[in-house]
């Protein structure tokens, strides 16, 4: 590990033990918004301190086995080489480990998702990967310990999806999600060719910050609200109330709508939470007076040209083209076993981003 690295995890080890001195004190006690403030930032540094004390701990028993294997010998120096080596190999594992959290994240990086999968180019066989995609990260996400709250589902006839949107709470679950955005391609044969060719189809994923109420007010009579009968998965047992609701909000245009659950009132609570969301985003284009990196040049028009990942089901191949990584376990992918490919693109993006602030 570096020495700029190491005089992080020494500055953030000093902030800890100052943040658990201001969460003794009476006066912060007192003040829910500053308790809050500051439990939110311990918790934030907590593992990656404990990483840290474990590394340190690790580094001060190589030492002593150095010093054995120096001074002892026979059997007593082969047990202090042979543990001298597994000693290594985890640290490092907590090298990799600390080096991947110190790489930069931004002020979003540590919100809950909301996730949008939508059909591309390639009709039904489209939908019906968006299915397989939602799935995947329905899997993923229950393997993380995150929550998942449906939102909305535009399915179609066959089981598949023209649209899926859903909430995923948890930790790190945008910084975790944010670089799935973009169009994901699957050659595959479709359950409707009956000539045995294989089909190309594309399918968008965005992935937004969810936003905090704080951040977006939604004035009442900028929305026009609208109910209906709810249909389809999720929305078959409410089919016969006007349970549904579609939110637009006029200044924008922004449509959301939300058929999930049984209560009119629920699903008017998570139309706005997608709401405030996309509100959010269009703040940001705004402010930073440039394309968003999020939800619309995230995903592309969906054309099959337009990719970061493909998924070759005759080869039991995934591609991730963004840093040329192709792993042939696509069953095991698709169960929801994610890291593999999650981990290595968020390390490449994240450095690619700090060499770019470096050249500006």
């Amino acid at each position: 590990m570096n020495e700029k690295d190491i005089q992080k995890l020494k500055d953030m080890e000093e902030k800890y033990y100052r943040l658990n001195k201001l969460l003794t004190d009476p006066q912060v006690i007192k003040d829910p918004k500053l308790l809050q403030k500051y439990s939110k930032q311990q918790k934030q540094i907590e593992e990656i301190i404990n990483m840290w004390r474990e590394y340190q701990k690790l580094q001060e028993e190589m030492s002593n086995l150095k010093i054995m294997i120096r001074e002892e010998e026979g059997e007593l120096r082969e047990l202090a080489e042979e543990e001298k080596k597994e000693i290594e190999k985890k640290i490092k594992n907590l090298e990799d480990k600390l080096s991947f959290a110190l790489l930069p994240q931004d002020k979003f990086s540590h919100r809950n998702a909301i996730v949008e999968i939508r059909a591309g180019a390639g009709g039904e066989e489209a939908a019906l990967f968006a299915a397989d995609l939602y799935k995947m990260y329905i899997r993923f996400g229950e393997q993380k310990g995150w929550k998942i709250e449906n939102i909305h589902f535009h399915p179609t006839d066959m089981g598949g999806f023209k649209e899926a949107i859903f909430v995923v709470e948890g930790k790190d679950a945008f910084s975790t999600l944010r670089y799935e955005s973009g169009v994901h391609r699957v050659q595959r044969i479709p359950v409707t060719e009956s000539s045995g060719r294989i089909h190309t189809s594309t399918v968008t994923v965005a992935v937004l910050p969810e936003a905090e109420e704080i951040e977006i007010e939604i004035k009442p009579e900028d929305l026009r609200i609208e109910t209906f009968h709810a249909g389809g998965p999720g929305g078959q047992h409410v089919n016969v109330t006007d349970s549904a609701v579609r939110i637009t909000h006029i200044p924008t245009g922004i449509v959301v709508q939300c058929q999930d659950e049984r209560s009119q009132h629920k699903n008017k609570a998570k139309a706005l939470r997608v709401l405030r969301t996309e509100l959010l985003q269009l703040k940001e284009e705004e402010q930073r007076q440039k394309i968003s990196r999020e939800r619309k040049t995230q995903i592309g028009r969906g054309e099959r040209s337009e990719r970061i990942r493909t998924y070759n089901f005759p080869q039991g191949r995934v591609t991730d083209h963004r840093v040329g990584l192709s792993l042939y376990n696509l069953e095991e992918i698709l169960d929801g076993k994610l890291d593999q490919l999650i981990i290595p693109v968020i390390k490449h993006l994240r450095e690619t981003r700090v060499v770019s602030d470096r050249t500006k």
